[in-house]
């Protein structure tokens, strides 16, 4: 791969990481916003360090310096100050020129705990997720005593980036009113992190506490958990008891005995790389699809929703389209028309002498220029080893 490429993967990434955090920040889920302005605020430091002499380090440093500065406000809005870290830690460019790395993580660093605000008519499509969710999640909690065989308690969902399974999760733990806690598997497994065994022990363990404290469920959802429970052809000390803590704890809360209202909902986008140890553990397994027609339609109805349109454009044509987009994709197909036709408003000048000026209608062209330099994120073959892995292990 050329170094314009990576540079390019990783731009899109950050991007796609930001537009996330954003969505997040807007409608409140603060921890879940916070952890998404990180991630894109790592990718673009990463991008800077790799590639020194790029062109467009300078903007993409002053972008970071943003999130970094909304990652404070949030923080501080949710009472937590942030000033235990070193001035190093939020000074960019000298992390970066000087490669200082982060302080070692605690486990408040890596755990996010928030009540989300996520309603099941927010998540176009996906009925099958939904039923499996609600069946193996929300019936039991709220009657229990239907069930004296006991419910699952660990819960995976897979399937490609950007279809849901985040949202997916938040929309269950609103439904029950759960504490909702959010775990950033890499870096609990980040070689700079000296105690991740402990950290482990401290979120079940605070988990238990908080329904004791609050008599309410928990959910812990933890994303890219491969990361966290991947196969491994070889491992250090550390990452074998890692791994065994977690499983010790996972057979903790699939105790049938306690019915204890602690769930543990896993995403990942590369199910095929989870330790079959570790899988047996997720008594659910959620397949998270490709949007089909309808969900596209209805997706290009809320992304546009906002947009002024051509009243030829046609919604059900794009939603044909776009077959083999996820849910991402369509959102980002959106953001670019309307950028397309903002775009030609600062270009004529227009924009900064009239306050006042409006771009022009988005027409169905717009949507075809973008849609031919925006392909799927997803490949063809990639889409058909989730559809194998599905349909070898899914248990909805």
């Amino acid at each position: 791969m050329s170094s314009s490429m990576a540079a390019t993967e990783l731009e899109e990434a950050a991007s796609k990481y930001a537009s996330e955090a954003i969505r997040l920040d807007s409608q409140g889920a603060v921890g879940m916003a916070i952890q998404m302005y990180q991630r894109a605020i790592s990718t673009l430091i990463k991008l800077a360090k790799l590639y020194p002499d790029y062109q467009l380090n300078k903007i993409y440093l002053e972008r970071a310096k943003k999130y970094e500065e909304r990652v404070r406000a949030l923080q501080m809005a949710r009472g937590i100050n942030p000033d235990h870290l070193s001035k190093e830690d939020y000074n960019l460019e000298e992390r970066i020129s000087n490669r200082v790395e982060p302080l070692k993580a605690s486990y408040t660093d890596l755990v996010l705990e928030e009540k989300p605000n996520v309603k099941w008519e927010e998540i176009v499509g996906l009925e099958e997720a939904k039923r499996s969710l609600r069946e193996c999640i929300v019936f039991p909690t709220k009657r229990p005593d239907l069930f004296p065989l006991g419910w699952p308690r660990g819960i995976l969902l897979f399937g490609p980036p950007g279809c849901g399974k985040t949202m997916l999760a938040a929309a269950v733990a609103s439904e029950i009113e759960a504490n909702f806690i959010t775990v950033d598997a890499a870096s609990i497994m980040s070689k700079w992190l000296g105690e991740a065994e402990k950290n482990v022990a401290n979120l079940f363990d605070s988990a238990r506490k908080l329904i004791e404290k609050d008599r309410i469920p928990v959910v812990i959802f933890i994303d890219e958990i491969d990361s966290l429970l991947g196969l491994r052809t070889h491992e250090v000390g550390g990452e074998v008891r890692v791994r065994n803590q977690f499983l010790q704890e996972m057979d903790g809360i699939n105790d049938k005995g306690k019915n204890l209202p602690l769930y543990l909902i896993g995403a990942t986008n590369k199910p095929w790389a989870l330790d079959p140890a570790f899988l047996r553990r997720f008594q659910k397994r959620i397949y998270v699809p490709l949007p089909e027609f309808k969900g596209r339609v209805d997706m290009f109805k809320l992304y546009t929703q906002p947009l002024i349109l051509d009243p030829k454009v046609d919604i059900e044509e794009l939603a044909d389209l776009t077959e083999g987009y996820t849910g991402s994709d369509v959102r980002d197909i959106c953001q670019a028309v309307q950028l397309r036709v903002v775009s030609e408003l600062f270009e004529s000048g227009e924009a900064l002498d009239n306050r006042d000026s409006k771009p022009r209608k988005i027409t169905m062209t717009d949507f075809k220029e973008v849609l031919k330099v925006r392909k799927p994120s997803v490949s063809t073959e990639m889409l058909k080893a989730y559809i194998a892995w599905s349909s070898n292990f899914k248990a909805l």
